[in-house]
């Protein structure tokens, strides 16, 4: 009975013990929980984020935030989170709300009855962080109203403590009494102990209050001696097994490293010593010191990691210097073409994959520095990029105003209903300069092509469902021509039907046959030539040269009917060629014959070539009549 009432008796050792030394601990052990937290959270570059993005990463701080376990601490980082996010988004939306209402502006000519308002996702970070904010604010207000009702609780027992001691002093105690004193006591202690923290400046003078009044209360029982020292030997005990759970804690750094799990740990071992009263006085040092070193095993561990992370941190400080070395001179890359600013940013894309995948901390300071330049750096290239694609899209726009314009002009062609020569020719060279224009904005590219392309394609169209009838009268004309080449085949085999007058007649009945197929226009040329040389060299009467004659006036008879001309422009060549070939040799021979002496033999070589020149000039005056005749019909 005397030993289970002793437990949790105060003294004043206990209240130097927890008002100094166990309360800078506790801060120590906390601090370097909050530090080493603080040092795994990465710099992260949020204006390089897409709203779809940042409200993401607002979803995920809510849910963490709602979460029952989440600390204090941790609200530091995300309403800096929160606030930055807020801030970009903020600015983001001023740049929107000045765009719309330039535009207000330049469309209605004045400010009257502009109105704005944000997009979804700017709507919906705006709502995240007012929830993600309001949810601190609560929970920061629960944590003040907490703690101040965990004062108003342990004043409240301090007052219930001293109304016993005073009922105690002021009267005679009874075994009856002693038990009902006693478990009003113990109920005390448990409900203080049961109490949470309170604010901090009213933390020692409440602990100091409530031990000098439990030491009051035993020394008013006249069993006062008996029940401390049995409860001392206790808490003796007590904290000799805490003590070898702290060393335990320190042996188990031989096979693991140090972690915030350990420090978590050591830290409710020494909550729960802080709870424990006193051990007898002669043990009471010694325990403390062996808890103290226990736990300093502890702390030495934790400098040595913090040494072996410094020199971590200096690791992955070069490697990610290294890495915005390389970065650094995208920064002044600059281009006229899309297919290598592509290709540099999948280049600095892998830069930035690299920097995210290597996880490690660096030194603080540097680190962030180093953390803001190389976002910095990023920034940078892609708004050079963006200044890029900004111009190209304006180009992109010139362009499509020049297409609409084309697109115009061959909606007014097709709609005048002309297939003319010149129409047709006028939508050709459309389509070739819609051609030699650059690319449109990409959501009209496909809407102006499919425009255009309709309307030639409709004028087209139009002018072959036209084409189709003249190309059957073409078929006719084809048929024609064919039957009349087989009937002057035939007679050219007869040369009793052989005769100029009947020649006229093929030669009439040709010309009133209209145009052919052009596919097959040379080939029924062809054969009607070769038809007409045939019947003309059946003919008796005449010579040679008339026969040439005809058939060369056949040749410039088809011409002048609109057939091709290129065998004459051929023939024409060839006849000035040798009308110059003669004309060198007949001036030749004349001044040779200027050198001949008077004799026998140079008479008769003068003879010779004045047969030569004679012969050569008619030939020459045979060749210039059918000159004439080709310059007549080309």
């Amino acid at each position: 009975m005397a030993q289970e009432e002793n437990k949790g008796v105060g003294s004043n050792e206990q209240e130097d013990l927890t008002t100094n030394t166990m309360d800078s601990l506790d801060i120590d052990l906390q601090n370097g929980l909050e530090e080493e937290h603080e040092e795994d959270t990465p710099d992260v570059d949020y204006s390089l984020l897409s709203k779809e993005d940042l409200i993401k990463t607002l979803e995920a701080a809510l849910t963490q935030v709602q979460q029952p376990d989440f600390k204090p601490g941790m609200f530091r980082q995300v309403d800096a989170m929160v606030k930055e996010i807020r801030n970009i988004s903020d600015q983001a939306k001023k740049q929107d709300r000045e765009a719309a209402f330039k535009t207000f502006v330049e469309e209605t000519g004045g400010e009257e009855g502009f109105e704005y308002k944000s997009d979804v996702e700017t709507q919906r970070i705006e709502a995240l962080t007012k929830e993600i904010r309001g949810l601190k604010n609560a929970f920061f207000q629960k944590m003040d109203k907490d703690k101040e009702k965990n004062f108003n609780t342990k004043t409240e027992l301090l007052q219930r403590l001293r109304l016993l001691l005073d009922e105690e002093e002021g009267r005679e105690t009874d075994a009856t009494d002693l038990k009902s004193s006693w478990e009003e006591f113990k109920k005390i202690q448990d409900e203080w102990k049961a109490a949470g923290n309170i604010a901090s400046p009213h933390n020692g003078t409440l602990w100091a209050t409530y031990n000098a009044l439990i030491d009051r209360y035993f020394s008013n029982r006249h069993i006062y001696f008996e029940l401390k020292e049995l409860d001392r030997r206790r808490n003796a005990e007590l904290k000799m097994e805490l003590c070898e759970k702290v060393e335990e804690l320190g042996k188990s750094l031989e096979t693991r490293p140090m972690t915030r799990e350990i420090l978590a740990e050591a830290n409710q071992i020494f909550e729960e010593y802080k709870h424990l009263g006193p051990a007898p006085k002669e043990d009471q040092e010694l325990l403390w010191q062996r808890f103290k070193q226990g736990l300093d095993v502890l702390y030495d561990a934790q400098r040595a990691s913090f040494a072996e992370q410094k020199k971590s941190m200096k690791e992955h400080y070069d490697f990610k210097l290294n890495i915005y070395n390389q970065i650094l001179p995208f920064t002044t890359f600059n281009s006229s073409s899309i297919k290598e600013w592509n290709a540099k940013t999948k280049e600095l894309m892998a830069f930035q994959d690299q920097w995210v995948a290597h996880k490690g901390m660096m030194p603080r300071e540097e680190g962030k520095d180093l953390s803001k330049k190389f976002w910095a750096a990023l920034k940078t290239f892609f708004n050079n990029k963006g200044d890029f694609f900004r111009q190209l899209e304006a180009k992109r726009e010139q362009n499509l105003e020049l297409k609409t314009q084309m697109c115009e002009e061959a909606e007014a062609i097709l709609n005048s209903g002309e297939d003319t020569p010149s129409n047709t020719q006028k939508i050709i060279e459309l389509q070739k300069k819609w051609k030699g224009v650059g690319q449109v904005p990409e959501k009209y590219k496909d809407s102006i092509y499919d425009r255009f392309k309709k309307s030639c394609d409709a004028y087209f169209n139009n002018k072959r469902s036209k084409n189709q009838e003249v190309e059957k009268e073409f078929e006719e004309n084809l048929a024609k021509k064919v039957d009349l080449i087989t009937r002057i085949e035939a007679a050219a085999t007869s040369q009793d039907e052989s005769t100029l007058n009947l020649l006229s007649a093929f030669k009439s009945e040709w010309s009133s046959i209209g145009f052919v197929p052009k596919k097959d226009m040379q080939s029924i040329q062809k054969r009607y030539i070769a038809a007409i040389n045939s019947y003309v060299s059946a003919i008796a009467q005449l010579s040679s040269k008339e026969k040439e004659q005809a058939v060369l006036e056949s040749e410039v008879e088809l011409v002048r009917d609109g057939e091709n001309s290129r065998g004459l422009y051929r023939k024409e060549s060839d006849i000035r060629r040798k009308v110059t070939q003669l004309e060198n040799d007949i001036a030749l021979w004349q001044n040779n014959i200027e050198f001949f002496a008077k004799s026998k033999t140079s008479d008769r070589l003068k003879a010779e070539f004045d047969k030569k020149i004679s012969s050569a000039q008619s030939q020459l005056e045979d060749l210039k009549h059918q000159l004439a005749i080709i310059q007549e019909a080309i």
